[in-house]
């Protein structure tokens, strides 16, 4: 009786079911890091529950930007110590000390409510810089050399470095959200932020409405005027940002 021969190099059904399985893993995990493997995002991998809170806060703070935008102009020469409070912007703060040369407010109150509106966002990019560090300056810097800059200063001076950078860091003409998530890279303790934050603030904001003050009366009509043509001016720069964002995704088509 004559046996049939048979290939030596066919794998059995057993052996393709067993490679099949050891190789479903490996394929799993390659899909999952192609997923998540984007450039852009700040993390490696698949993102916790850490990274997502805060990325997500830092999403909703530039909404909320934008949501309180038509208010910013128009509160300036009407109600500047709420423009203050929404946004802390240059122009309500010294339209604050002006209205308070004339009798409608006090120092003190501008002063202060200039804090929150300028604070109540730093804390997250203190966060985003102990959770992501180095990658995530250089996304927050793009094609300016801020970030890198600082960081080197950091490595060569030393961790104290961070902190007159974020007292100083409101005179400073980068974004102060930089600083602060260098902060949080290099290790300050969240308390000693909040304290620096604040300490930075209340110099920056006391400059602000000395010259406010200064101004008195003048300051006042400015403000006025800046209100009067708010709205127009708002629905300019929407404009302008909605045609520059459509035109930039034409060019990266």
């Amino acid at each position: 009786m004559t046996e049939e021969p048979t290939a030596t190099g066919a794998p059995t059904a057993a052996q393709t079911e067993t490679n099949n399985q050891d190789s479903q893993p490996g394929e799993q995990a390659a899909a999952e890091k192609s997923v998540w493997d984007d450039a852009r995002l700040p993390w490696s991998g698949k993102p916790g529950k850490a990274d997502i809170a805060c990325w997500a806060a830092i999403v909703l703070s530039g909404v909320y930007y934008w949501a309180i935008f038509p208010w910013r102009v128009s509160l300036v020469g009407t109600h500047p110590v709420i423009s203050e409070l929404l946004n802390g912007s240059t122009e309500s703060i010294v339209s604050a000390g002006s209205f308070a040369r004339v009798g409608h407010g006090s120092l003190a109150v501008a002063v202060l409510a200039a804090v929150p509106g300028l604070c109540k966002f730093d804390i997250i990019y203190w966060w985003a810089g102990r959770l992501w560090g180095e990658k995530f300056i250089l996304l927050l810097s793009g094609k300016h050399k801020h970030g890198p800059k600082y960081m080197a200063r950091v490595q060569r001076w030393g961790r104290w470095f961070t902190w007159p950078a974020v007292v100083v860091c409101p005179f400073l003409p980068i974004p102060n959200a930089i600083v602060y998530v260098i902060a949080g890279w290099a290790e300050m303790r969240l308390v000693t932020f909040l304290i620096l934050d604040v300490i930075g603030t209340l110099l920056w904001v006391g400059m602000l409405v000395g010259l406010g003050y200064a101004l008195g009366h003048r300051g006042v009509v400015v403000a006025h005027e800046i209100s009067k043509y708010g709205l127009w001016v708002t629905g300019g720069i929407l404009v302008l940002v909605v045609f520059s964002q459509v035109r930039s995704s034409r060019r990266n088509r």
